[in-house]
């Protein structure tokens, strides 16, 4: 809390030298407040006012919301938009903070072009790094090469000089290892396939170099662990990184105790520049939580109340788990659990107030983890779970039946969705489903049609992590260069203000805050994102080059674009 006043107080001090407007305020009656904003309009996704022209801040919250264009407060900051747009602060529902800042900070391959590109990458960063040292990177992803293959170790022996290589694939389910690093890791012809995981094999059997899902612990568990400090660079770097982008609260799909330790820490040192609201993953954090019970910060600076379980793998991997084969392949993917084996986790959750969120891409994965919601409902009526109303999740639903899609409102079970993905995948997803499963991916409408809400996310580091993307994406579902495929149904697009919604009220109700934050109303968290022009009303393609000129949480200027 000190740290939150004292970065409050600095940047208060410095806004008042730095931005406070020289022209002629309107005259009004003397008012107590910290803030005001003023000569803009503000989006706030408040249906009894849905537009306004100014906003008063006191102590973090709102404190009015009006249609003048002009405040006059003495002693308090006056922020003059001139113009600009100021919306509900965004909120990241499905994002992995430690990875994110891992990206800025190990090799990127998002970029490569090329398999070759991507090769000489790593014969570059090879060539930087002590010998012995670990080569890591991220991001690759072969469907956008000119040999859209997956690369083998093969490719990386040439190119690595000695050096063990891992290099994860953009989805996160995959990683393409080295010969070096098969030999580290005690990988051969002879080593079994481990549960919930592939190892690919050539056709002699011997490992091609590809892990997928659960395979991928043979080589990440003997990788050297990273210091306290290196995962604080890391957390520090991707939540400047997101307040520079307009978040103002992320949802971290998944980690462990010991990072929530370090997030602590930076807010101590008042580095904890937006909000967090965590889910745990690991096995004895999960079983932590479900004893202790909630974790609600009254600041709602990090709340810790959710679990997070994985019931399937990815699409791109083929690791998704379907109902019928893949239509390029002779598998169905991979389940992780049985009924038997989540069904005491479930259980517990329920009784002792923890949310739950499930990853689960497959039609199989998301019928099934519906089936597992509604048996632990069943077991634990609600006069005996510690909240009535438990909130429970499925992230990214993106293939999911009909019969399923219209399962998900009534057991009040909400989809945690990501645009960014749709986008992304049509140059893939149709091979992999055929043509009668696309018509039920990526169903954002369909599913708001049937009662859903969806908490809108970007799955950053697995894509770019940008609001501008995934609002372009969820009214648009065209690629960044406007390209969509006849195919890819975009009848599923969403209206901008259900966009909106998407990204601001709906992961505020998924997250229990809807009564603190999600929309600017009266006694409400100051959190707002603003922009330079009308994500509302421009053209869509110009939504991709909006700039973001100010990212506000709790009343305090994160971030402030730098005069050009």
């Amino acid at each position: 809390m000190h740290g939150k006043l004292r970065l409050r107080n600095v940047l208060l001090a410095l806004l008042s030298i730095s931005i406070l407007s020289g022209s002629a305020a309107l005259a009004s009656p003397a008012c107590d407040t910290d803030l005001v904003i003023v000569n803009a309009t503000v989006y706030t996704v408040d249906p009894k006012n849905p537009v306004a022209r100014s906003i008063a801040v006191k102590n973090g919250r709102v404190q009015s919301v009006s249609d003048a264009a002009a405040l006059d407060c003495p002693g308090a900051v006056r922020l003059d938009l001139g113009g600009a747009f100021v919306y509900p602060g965004f909120t990241d529902s499905h994002i992995h903070l430690l990875e994110a800042g891992y990206r800025e900070l190990t090799l990127d391959l998002r970029a490569a072009t090329s398999l070759e590109d991507a090769m000489a990458r790593v014969r570059a960063r090879a060539q930087e790094v002590a010998p012995g040292q670990w080569v890591e990177g991220l991001g690759w992803i072969e469907k956008y090469w000119p040999e859209p293959r997956f690369p083998t170790r093969h490719d990386v022996d040439v190119v690595s000089a000695g050096h063990p290589v891992i290099l994860r694939r953009s989805d996160g389910h995959t990683i393409l290892v080295n010969t070096k690093a098969l030999q580290l890791a005690g990988i051969d012809e002879d080593t079994p396939d481990p549960p919930n995981g592939i190892i690919q094999r050539q056709a002699d059997g011997i490992p091609n170099g590809i892990l997928i899902d659960d395979a991928m612990a043979l080589v990440t568990s003997i990788i050297p662990a990273k210091s306290d400090a290196e995962d604080q660079e890391a957390l520090e770097l991707a939540i400047r990184r997101n307040v520079s982008l307009g978040w103002t609260q992320t949802q971290n799909a998944g980690g462990s105790d010991r990072e929530l330790r370090l997030l602590e820490q930076l807010r101590a040192e008042g580095k904890l520049l937006h909000r967090l609201y965590y889910a745990l993953d690991e096995e004895n954090s999960i079983s932590r939580l479900i004893e202790t019970g909630p974790r609600v910060d009254p600041d709602a600076y990090l709340t810790v109340r959710t679990i997070k379980l994985f019931a399937d793998g990815a699409l791109g991997s083929r690791g998704a788990a379907l109902k019928e084969k893949y239509a390029d392949d002779d598998s169905k993917g991979l389940m992780f659990y049985t009924q038997e084996q989540i069904m005491p986790t479930l259980v517990g959750a329920l009784r002792n107030g923890i949310q739950v969120e499930t990853h689960a891409i497959g039609d199989l994965a998301n019928s099934t983890v519906l089936n597992w919601y509604e048996e632990a409902l069943r077991r634990v009526p609600a006069g005996e779970r510690a909240f009535q109303e438990p909130r429970w999740r499925i992230e990214h639903v993106q293939v999911i039946d009909p019969v399923d899609q219209a399962r998900l409102a009534p057991l009040g079970v909400i989809p945690s969705m990501q645009p960014s993905h749709a986008i992304v995948d049509m140059y893939f997803a149709p091979d992999r489903l055929g043509p009668d499963r696309i018509a039920h991916a990526y169903v954002w409408r369909g599913l708001i049609e049937k009662g859903s809400i969806i908490a809108g996310g970007s799955d950053a580091p697995v894509e770019v992590g940008d609001p501008r993307i995934e609002i372009y994406a969820a009214i648009e579902r065209r690629d960044l260069n406007g390209y969509s495929n006849d195919d890819w149904h975009r009848e599923q697009a969403v209206s901008r203000e259900t966009a909106l919604k998407m990204f601001t009220i709906w992961p505020a109700y998924a997250a229990f805050q809807e009564s603190i934050r999600g929309s600017i109303e009266v006694g409400k968290l100051a959190d707002f994102t603003v922009f330079d022009r009308d994500l509302m009303e421009v053209p869509p393609s110009q939504i991709l080059d909006a700039q973001l000129l100010m990212t506000i949480v709790d009343g305090v200027v994160v971030y402030k674009k730098a005069a050009q």
